[in-house]
């Protein structure tokens, strides 16, 4: 029998000796417990000797960490979602019965504890329990005596056990629920209503994206997952609500890495009688507020604990194990990052690279980068295929544009390490777009870079439904960079109805978290990532 499975016989037989109690191994509610967060809040002021109980009293409820069993006294340490406290049981204060439950207890249980504060012979703030009530037996061990859960892939699958047994995962999606929270106030905050539109779709459109597939049976009709809600929200511009925003989950049925899930969020915003320009200042103000709401505060605190874990391990195994660690950990990326935030400036860190996000970003012409690091003039077709052939790519039949922006990939994008916008790109790979007054071959669009990573699309977007039909034709076609499999033409008549001129901005939020909270990969920041069937 293996190991884990022969712990888990044990605790049943644990779990069968709890009802013959009379007690419930997965009990009810347990009204008014504390955060243990506010109970370390509250005993600050409270002059509590080594070795002496107060007479504050607490009642806590939480997950057992640790447990050491002394015979008739007991020390356990739970967590709850923010903390940590040591519990001291007594057989003597307790009594037999609750002395009962205690010898059923294992790591990984949930229990409720009321007691007295205090702290012990070694100063450790202790509450002492006078009440213990059991909440929910565990019958799956803990990873690897609670020192972490560290096999990547299964961590993504078992997530459940991934949150609890590495602290550090929960505080990166307690960050991303504030950069939501901030991004979500933002806009609320400069007028825009937040809308929800279709998932299930009969034409899908918006984006260069493969969809998932289904079909609705009662209708009888092939349906598409979205690939995103743009040309559902540009409707209800028409309709005249002339700001609005969608927290989406958007589906592309493509490839998977660092940087790529099939299943994404995105927040997706238009802003009638605005510009691409405009929806620069937007993308700087969204990264602003996210920063504030979860990065901030995040960057000293981390450039402190390396700091301090560095000091520890200089004195207990040597100057080369504090390197060592300083090395990995980042430290030097970290001071510099958290100075940055001491002088006012939005810094973070990403991949060992301090990163500055502090507006305004520097504002760079597509053909200008596609220039400086491809050697190539965006006019001169010839000469972008030529490099396209250089760097061994297949250019046959394929669109100038198309080409170009291949190169660009190629070259262009893994150099955009600071937070920067590209605007002006080739109007053959924007179909959605309005094109530039003084050159029709160039589209009023910009992407945001970041690291390397795109993390945000924006337009001033395309409003005479004349050239929108003729874009979409083209797509129908499978011309250019985009395509679509029919006409899209209640879209048409939306605009036939009049659409305001306006701008539109897609930000990637996974993207944004992955920057902000220093995570590697995007499937680090997504709560259940899309993986292989685990092999047997």
């Amino acid at each position: 029998m293996h190991d884990d499975d022969r712990l888990k016989v044990q605790r049943e037989k644990k779990r069968d000796a709890l009802m013959a109690l009379g007690i419930d191994p997965y009990g009810g509610r347990f009204d008014g417990s504390q955060t243990i967060v506010g109970v370390r809040r509250a005993v600050e002021n409270l002059h509590i000797g080594v070795g002496e109980r107060s007479d504050r009293t607490a009642r806590v409820a939480g997950r057992i960490v640790l447990l050491r069993d002394m015979g008739k006294l007991a020390f356990l340490t739970i967590h709850d979602d923010r903390g940590r406290l040591q519990i001291g049981l007594n057989k003597g204060d307790l009594g037999d019965s609750q002395w009962a439950i205690v010898k059923q207890l294992d790591l990984g249980d949930f229990i409720g504890v009321d007691g007295v504060l205090g702290r012990t012979k070694t100063g450790e703030l202790t509450l002492w329990c006078n009440r213990l009530t059991f909440l929910t037996k565990a019958l799956q061990p803990p990873p690897e005596k609670w020192h972490g859960l560290t096999d990547v892939d299964l961590r993504y699958r078992r997530r459940y056990v991934d949150l609890f047994a590495n602290p550090e995962v929960r505080d990166v999606f307690r960050m991303r629920s504030a950069i939501i929270h901030a991004v979500r106030t933002y806009l609320t905050s400069h007028a825009y209503y937040e809308v929800e539109t279709p998932v299930l779709q009969p034409m899908y459109g918006g984006a260069a994206a493969r969809p998932f597939t289904t079909h609705h049976n009662t209708l009888d009709m092939r349906l598409f997952l979205r690939i995103s809600p743009e040309l559902y929200l540009k409707r209800l511009l028409v309709g005249g609500m002339e700001r609005v925003f969608e927290i989406s989950r958007n589906f592309r049925n493509e490839g998977i890495s660092t940087k790529h899930n099939p299943e994404f969020t995105m927040v997706e915003l238009y802003e009638a009688y605005a510009d691409y320009r405009v929806m620069m200042e937007r993308v700087e103000g969204m990264a602003a507020a996210a920063f504030e709401a979860a990065t901030r505060q995040a960057v000293p605190r981390r450039a402190e604990a390396i700091e301090k874990e560095c000091e520890r391990l200089a004195k207990e195994q040597g100057d080369e194990a504090a390197i060592a660690y300083a090395e990995r950990n980042h430290q030097s990326a970290y001071r510099e990052a958290a100075e940055g935030v001491a002088r006012g400036r939005l810094t973070a860190v990403f991949h060992g690279r301090v990163l500055d996000f502090t507006p305004p970003w520097p504002r760079v012409k597509y053909a200008d980068l596609l220039r400086e690091y491809a050697g190539v003039n965006l006019a001169d077709a010839e000469a972008v295929r030529r490099k396209a052939a250089q760097l061994g790519m297949d250019v046959a039949g394929k669109d100038d544009a198309v080409i170009a922006n291949q190169v660009f990939e190629a070259t262009v994008e893994h150099r955009l390490i600071q937070p920067t916008f590209v605007y002006d790109y080739p109007a053959a790979i924007c179909p959605l777009t309005r094109r530039h007054p003084e050159d029709p071959s160039i589209a009023l669009r910009f992407e945001a870079f970041v690291a390397g990573m795109e993390i945000g699309n924006a337009y001033t977007e395309l409003n005479d439904p004349r050239v929108q039909r003729e874009n979409f034709s083209r797509q129908v076609a499978g011309e250019g960079d985009e395509t679509m499999a029919v006409m899209d033409e209640d879209f048409v008549l939306a605009l036939e109805y009049g659409m305001p001129p306006a701008g539109g901005l897609g930000v990637g939020i996974d993207r944004l978290v992955m920057l902000l909270t220093d995570s590697p990969s995007i499937r680090d920041v997504i709560l259940f990532p899309l993986q292989r069937p685990a092999q047997e």
